[in-house]
């Protein structure tokens, strides 16, 4: 039997939930950066995050905005996420975290939520605190600003590929082209540059003070199987991890063998599976 409501966090709380999120650095490393640059008040930070516990011994946590993140929810708290959403009209354009609280919300959410456009029920959380024991690529580095319009291009085909739908698709691209460009300013995009062109790129797309998450890796076709991933995903990760953050940590479908070999040779180790469910 639930005992406990779920209630929506405000600011008052925030040191709690900071506290719970120090708990599952990797799996709730996005929520963290954004409560860490805006706080939990809704008209700030584009989202709201929800609570399970007794207001003095908080449990669980679940954010809802672009995506629904649950962050350290237990079966009661699953159950608890999901009878409230489920009254809701689904707004988020994904479900991703741990894979066992992710897949139990979509069992209970599915029958009104759903259907789906994909589930990917078994994707590898690694992380790493070591330099990578293999060479770096000297020709990977961070994008310029005047190199946004060279690497937008392959921002999109890396999206298309990975995500299954283009971001081009809603408002012609003007936000995606933003958050390209903000990760760029911020020194947290990577690419190594053949003739003018993209052949690797690589983004720091969650930065918290426990680590930095790459997500967005990607070799240009006619680049595969040439053996530059390695050396490559090398050097982001050791810029990574003496300019950023004490951490660097991503995660990858399970199918993408390639990608995994990949990891390992840079030193990843598994720290857990998360899983998304897709719109």
């Amino acid at each position: 039997m639930l005992t406990v409501p779920v209630r929506q966090l405000g600011e008052s709380e925030r040191r709690a939930v900071e506290r719970l999120l120090d708990l599952d650095p990797f799996a709730g490393a996005q929520v963290a950066e954004r409560i860490a640059a805006r706080g939990l008040a809704w008209w700030r930070a584009e989202g709201r995050i929800l609570g399970y516990g007794a207001r003095r011994n908080l449990e669980s946590l679940c954010w809802i905005g672009g995506n629904l993140t649950p962050v350290l929810a237990t079966d009661a708290a699953v159950a608890a996420f999901a009878d409230l959403l489920a009254g809701e009209e689904r707004l988020c354009s994904s479900i991703v975290g741990r894979a066992d609280a992710v897949l139990g919300l979509w069992d209970r959410l599915s029958g009104t939520w759903g259907p789906a456009r994909d589930v990917r029920p078994n994707q590898p959380l690694l992380a790493t605190d070591a330099l990578p024991p293999v060479p770096v690529d000297p020709e990977v580095r961070q994008v310029r600003a005047g190199e946004v319009d060279r690497l937008f291009p392959a921002a999109v085909a890396m999206y298309t590929e990975e995500v299954g739908v283009s971001p081009l698709a809603e408002d012609a691209g003007r936000s995606y082209r933003r958050r390209v460009n903000d990760l760029v300013r911020a020194g947290r995009a990577y690419a190594r540059f053949v003739d003018g062109k993209v052949v690797f790129k690589a983004e720091l797309a969650v930065v918290t003070k426990r680590t930095a998450q790459v997500q967005g890796v990607w070799v240009a076709p006619e680049w595969r199987g040439r053996g530059i991933a390695t050396a490559a995903m090398a050097t982001v990760v050791r810029d990574a991890l003496l300019r950023v953050a004490p951490t660097v940590s991503l995660y990858v479908n399970d199918f993408n063998l390639p990608a995994r070999r990949v990891y390992e040779r840079c030193g990843f180790q598994p720290v857990g599976t998360l899983a998304t469910v897709l719109f």
